[in-house]
């Protein structure tokens, strides 16, 4: 299995679509279906039922967005940057932010 570009915990700016701009902590990635769920991003509204923990009416909450429309955040500046690979010395395999060639983690 490959490693992932995006993953939960990672810091991403929206490439595309009506959040464009926007950025946010990613909350949960989809690897089959090729999406995350990103905090404060493609907010959507939809009716909830009440229940005995929770009151009922329209609740805000957000839906999962493709990772083609997701950037990884530059650790530097912030702006989107690409994903490249590389090991380390003793043989870790580590993400690098491209723009900057800053790695990601650890």
């Amino acid at each position: 299995m490959s490693m992932a570009k995006i993953r939960k915990g990672d810091k991403v700016v929206v490439l595309s679509g009506r959040d464009k701009g926007r950025t946010g902590d990613v909350l949960k990635v989809f690897p089959k279906e090729n999406r995350a769920i990103v905090s404060g991003v493609n907010m959507v509204q939809r009716h909830q039922r009440q229940t005995a923990q929770e009151e009922g009416g329209i609740k805000s909450k957000e839906a999962p967005i493709h990772l083609s429309n997701l950037a990884l955040a530059d650790p530097k500046d912030g702006k989107p940057s690409r994903v490249g690979f590389k090991f380390l010395n003793d043989g870790r395999k580590v993400r690098v932010a491209k723009r900057s060639g800053e790695v990601i983690d650890g």
